[in-house]
Parts: C-alpha cells; structure tokens; sequence
C-alpha cells in the first residue's frame, strides 16, 4: 500500500465554491473570500461550479477535481516548484474521505470551510482560556481526520511469541490525542467554575449583566469600547477579536453594569466551536439583557440577523434581545429608538464609529433593565443625604430646587420598581416624600381577595381604635 500522509499548507489559496442546488442555504462567496483573508492567505484564483448534489468521492466531481489540480499544476509551474506554498480551500464542509481523495489526486493540502475557521480562531486566541478553547475545537475536528495509519509505521512488540503487529501509529495518534482532550475538558471545566462564581457574586451583589453578541464584523468591539471608553481591539474584518471581554460601567439611571463583549457568529458556525466555547457562550446565557449588534450597511443584513438567533437557539439563550442597528453611518438611517406595541424598546440605530444614537441606546437599554420610566418628584427631608448621593450615582436627577421649608426637592425619573426599591432601602415612606396621586402609583395592584382581606384588615383596625369608638 502507498503511503500517504497530510501535505503542508500555504499562504497561496486557491478557493473553490460551488452552487450546490440541494443546499437550501447556501454559504456567500463574497463571506467566504472575506474569511480567505482574515486567515491571512493570499488568494490567487477562484475555481466556481455547480451541481445538483455534492459529489460522493471528491465533493466536487471527478473533472472539476481534475481542474484543481491543472490549477495546482499551472502555479507550481510558475513559481519554482514549490510544493508547500498553495493550499486549496473549499466553503463547504468535506467529509474525512473526501478531503484524502482530494489532497492525494492534487497533491496538495485541502482546507474545508470549518478548518479555515478553525485557523482563523486558532491565529486570534490571545488569552489562555481561548487558546484552550480552540486546541479542543481543533481537536474534535482533528480527530476523524487521522491518517497515519500504514502498516510501515506499525510499531513492534520484542519478544519471542510476540512478534507481529503492536499498535499502528494512528491508533497512537488517537489514544493521545484522546488522552489530550480529556486535559483540556478538565481545564475547562475549572475555568467554567471560575466563571460561575463571578457571575454569582454579580448576581448576589445585583449587577446585572448585559452582553453583545451577533455577526462578526458587525462592530461589536467598536460599540463595546464606545461603551466603556475601553480599547481593545477592533478592526474591520472577520474575528479581529475572539477572547470574551467584561468591563464593568456606571450606566446612567441603572448604576454598575458589567457589559461582556463576546465572539462573533458566523453561518454554519461549526459544530466544535459552538461546544468547544460554550463556557465563553455560558456569559451570554446568563446575561440579563442581550445587545444584538447588526450591521445595517451590509446587503446580507437578513441572513445574518437569521444566523445570530441559530446560534442562540443553539446555546438556549432566553434573555430580551434589544436590536441595535449599527453603521448607520454607511446606511444613512437616523438615530433613533423603535418601541413595541407595550412601549417597549425593540430597535436601536446607532454609530459606534461616528457616536450616533449613543443616548438613544443608553435610555433603551436603562428602560429595559429598570423597566418603563416615569418622572417623580421627590421631597426629601434633612436625614436624607445617603439617598440623594445614590440617585446622583444612578445619574437619574433631572431637576433640584428648595421649597419654602427648606426641603430639597428633586425632579427625577426612574422605573417604579427601581424607586419603590430605593424607598425601602433608605426606610422612606412614599406618601412622606411624594405628592399623594404619585405615591399612590407605587402602590401594589391587589387581586380581588387581597382587597377584601385588606378592607377586612382596615375594618379591624378600625374598631381596635379608640377614638373611632
């Protein structure tokens, strides 16, 4: 039997994309080149077909398979021979056998659309957390692609009676690389509980949590650093950042925030990654209010707002999804917030880059986390200071003024929730600081059987009263 092992890849790619008409949802050639060149390969030609279904052998078919290889042959010729530096690059997903066939008929290495991605990652992962989480995806998908595995290479075992065949080097290679997997699951899982017990000091401290997921490129890192006045990294092209970011902020009328930055979606998000970063996904999962950054300048808006909520129906996330149409800039819509039937905010347009709709996102987003806002008024006597320190905290008061007995009073605008919250905390009764038609608004909607039990309780009290006698 012939050897045959993996070929080296190349900076030089030659990209193959097919119109596969069985494939409802078919991957954008456009996306797919974009991705070329964030792996940072050098695109050299385009090989383009189409077919009724995907070819069993070679994906392709036999003659189009054929012309890749002319296509090797041809660049070889042309640039000295030399063997390692083209790599042929599909957008589609090629099975174990398919990728062989193709590699040992071209003679050169043959990426997929998820390898491409999982290099991509592979270049990007800066902390240890990520690093980790891209050698398990590596690895998963490594794992049915062993081909060491001839009889040359068997290793053998000493000893009279037992000679003959020990153990191949691809059952080697897999008993490591199984080996290898379980460790980096093991670390993983300390960095899930690591994760965990932050979140539950978070939540046990009341800060809520919000997170920005959608599309790569849709300027996700731009409005997170906007957000939090931070600078990590962002540029325009696919996966410039992949390491999960948490900063925490004061956000006006809500107070500390923690704002997570997480990985960018793509289509046909490969299977090992979803699983691979689910304890980076796990922020998103647990976050009180979803970001979902679009990019309005793009032509392929749709399908990727569709490839977004895949991913998130993936991973379960339930949490409210606030719509922030970003680039505005490039798409010319005006800066504004879009309310539901019920007057809730359903769609934000913003600029990151130019800081358009900035206000317009931090009043949607404290809406939603506070709940509908209203405007009171606040007579607040002398013993009150702790309270007026965290309403300015909060950023919620729009007006201060003296009465004639020297009380201040504050003009503000809060959630009822929020307020009724802050009252109890600082042991105020409403009807003490508040005009009586607002501090009847605080009130409690009762059921019917609690009215009657309260007008019970009312009549009781009554009679227990001296001077009602």
């Amino acid at each position: 039997m012939q050897y045959f092992d993996r070929h080296e890849g190349g900076e030089n790619a030659i990209l193959v994309h097919l119109d596969i008409h069985q494939i409802t949802d078919p991957d954008d050639l456009e996306e797919f080149r974009l991705l070329v060149h964030s792996a940072g390969a050098n695109e050299i030609e385009i090989i383009t077909g189409s077919r009724s279904k995907p070819h069993a052998k070679y994906f392709v078919g036999t003659g189009k398979a054929e012309e890749i290889a002319e296509a090797v042959k041809r660049f070889r010729d042309t640039n000295d021979d030399n063997t390692d530096d083209v790599i042929v690059i599909f957008n589609h997903t090629l099975t174990p056998s398919q990728e062989r066939n193709l590699e040992s008929l071209i003679k050169c290495r043959v990426l997929d659309r998820t390898g491409l991605i999982l290099d991509i990652f592979a270049q990007r992962a800066r902390t240890h957390e990520g690093k980790l989480q891209v050698e398990l995806a590596q690895l998963n998908h490594l794992a049915t692609r062993l081909v060491r595995g001839w009889t040359h290479l068997e290793r053998q075992k000493g000893g009279i009676g037992l000679r003959g065949p020990g153990e191949t080097q691809l059952e080697t290679d897999r008993r490591l690389l199984q080996i290898r997997v379980t460790q980096l699951k093991a670390k993983l899982d300390k960095v899930k509980q690591t994760r965990k017990q932050g979140r539950a000091k978070r939540q046990k401290s009341d800060i809520p949590t919000v997170s920005l997921v959608g599309y790569t490129n849709a300027g996700k890192s731009t409005l997170f650093n906007r957000l939090t006045d931070d600078n990590i990294y962002a540029a325009d092209q696919l996966f410039a950042t992949l390491d999960p970011t948490l900063r925490r902020v004061k956000w006006p009328g809500v107070g500390n925030v923690v704002l997570a930055d997480t990985v960018g979606f793509v289509r046909h998000l490969p299977h090992e990654l979803v699983e691979s970063f689910h304890a980076t996904l796990e922020e998103t999962l647990e976050a009180d209010l979803l970001l979902h950054v679009i990019d309005t300048a793009s032509e392929d808006m749709h399908a990727q707002i569709e490839a977004v909520n895949d991913v998130l129906e993936q991973i379960q996330a339930d949490a409210p999804i606030l719509l922030v149409f970003n680039k505005i800039d490039k798409s010319g819509e005006p800066a504004k917030v879009h309310y539901q039937d019920q007057g809730v905010p359903h769609r934000v347009y913003v600029s990151a880059k130019d800081n358009l709709g900035m206000d317009q996102l931090m009043l949607a987003v404290r809406e939603l986390l506070s709940g509908h806002l209203n405007h009171y008024t606040l007579t607040l006597p002398h013993h009150t200071g702790a309270l007026k320190n965290t309403l300015h905290e909060l950023g919620v008061i729009e007006s201060e003024s003296f009465d004639e007995l020297g009380h201040q009073v504050l003009g503000v605008r809060l959630s009822p929730a929020k307020l009724t919250q802050l009252l109890g905390q600082y042991a105020l009764n409403p009807n003490q600081v508040l005009p009586s038609d607002q501090a009847k608004s605080l009130e409690p909607v009762l059921e019917p059987f609690e009215e009657v039990l309260k007008q019970h309780d009312d009549k009781s009290d009554d009679q227990l009263n001296p001077f009602c006698l």
